[in-house]
């Protein structure tokens, strides 16, 4: 039986940490053929298995006991298969999925952007442009379209499981109108505009992203005539005013990108508008070893960075802001509450 290991020595941890990507392209593969979604609530042989994913039994069950070493699926005894709390993260029917995440973390740039990591470190610049001659997000919608809607899944999900804690987190029942900045496709305007029923928002996103906005909020849905999509680059402008500001995991660009996106939401609410940037940072430490992970990616893709607590506090400073707050949304989440001062 196959089962996931606590604590190798120092030179058995090295080799296995080399081999990480085997890790990494196991789950993507896994990912892919659906093994998760095809495996029930109780035990499979894999034969079985491989008849409902379509692929040949002796691969998958090397797949399976490969993934099993990590906790991902555990087999038995009898040589069967049954999910483990990690394999059911991979279901996309499950209500905390990671599936779309795990294929975004592993999609095929990234494979050729990784062992450039040292190039990215000595020069502090992104490799992406070099690689494809194009700006990432540039890329990726015009060369890389599979990738893009994989991207667009990824942060759907993790917006949808985070609003509801967003909501349950902010306060505001001052506030009469608030915007989402960067905001997707609107789980967290949604979450909010149920929680204050008199409230009312607007959610900036590019264009290809509000297309799927949230169907709470389009034409015909409940939240419909209390909110209005603007399709647009929050780095280029914003042409929404608001009492309230929400950013939230969009402050990760390069510095100038994330800079003028600060000076753009100062220049739309003006004085006294509150602002509340929503971040999880590389020194939270439930989160520490996929935050700084990210933090790398980023650097290859966009030039860009996760940010630390003093990190963030200084480029919300540095851009005129006001911190009033610091507060934890969830253990993965903060939330800096701002104001724009006089």
């Amino acid at each position: 039986m196959t089962t996931a290991e606590t604590a190798p020595p120092p030179s058995m941890r090295l080799r296995e940490l080399v081999f990480g990507a085997a890790c990494a392209a196991a789950l993507r593969a896994a990912a892919r053929l659906g093994v998760a979604d095809a495996l029930g609530d109780h035990p499979m042989a894999v034969e079985d298995l491989a008849s409902a994913v379509k692929t040949e039994p002796k691969p998958l069950r090397r797949l399976l006991r490969a993934m099993a070493c990590y906790g991902v699926f555990a087999e038995r005894h009898d040589g069967t298969f049954e999910h483990t709390d990690m394999s059911r993260l991979l279901r996309e029917d499950d209500p905390n999925s990671l599936r779309y995440i795990t294929l975004w973390c592993t999609e095929p740039w990234t494979w050729d952007a990784w062992p450039k990591l040292d190039e990215a470190v000595r020069t502090g610049h992104n490799v992406v442009e070099d690689l494809y001659g194009k700006e990432f997000f540039e890329y990726l919608n015009e060369d890389a379209p599979e990738s893009a809607v994989v991207f667009n899944r990824a942060m759907t999900t993790s917006s949808m499981q985070s609003a509801r804690d967003v909501a349950q987190c902010l306060d505001l029942s001052g506030a009469s109108s608030i915007a989402d900045i960067g905001g997707g496709q609107g789980h967290v305007v949604a979450s909010l505009l149920e929680k204050y029923p008199s409230l009312h928002g607007t959610l900036l996103d590019l264009p290809r992203v509000v297309e799927n906005a949230d169907p709470r909020l389009r034409p015909g849905g409940e939240l419909a005539n209390r909110v209005h999509i603007v399709p647009g680059d929050c780095r280029v402008d914003i042409p929404v005013r608001a009492d309230v500001y929400i950013i939230k995991n969009i402050l990760e660009w390069d510095d100038e990108s994330t800079a003028r996106t600060l000076r753009n939401v100062i220049h739309a609410g003006g004085p006294g508008a509150r602002v509340v940037v929503i971040e999880n940072l590389v020194d939270d430490s439930p989160s520490m070893r996929f935050s700084s992970a990210m933090d790398l990616l980023l650097l290859l893709n966009v030039g860009g960075a996760k940010h630390t607590r003093d990190s963030m506090v200084g480029r919300l400073t540095e851009a005129g802001l006001v911190i009033d707050e610091f507060r934890e949304v969830n253990p993965y989440l903060h939330a800096f509450d701002c104001t724009v001062p006089a």
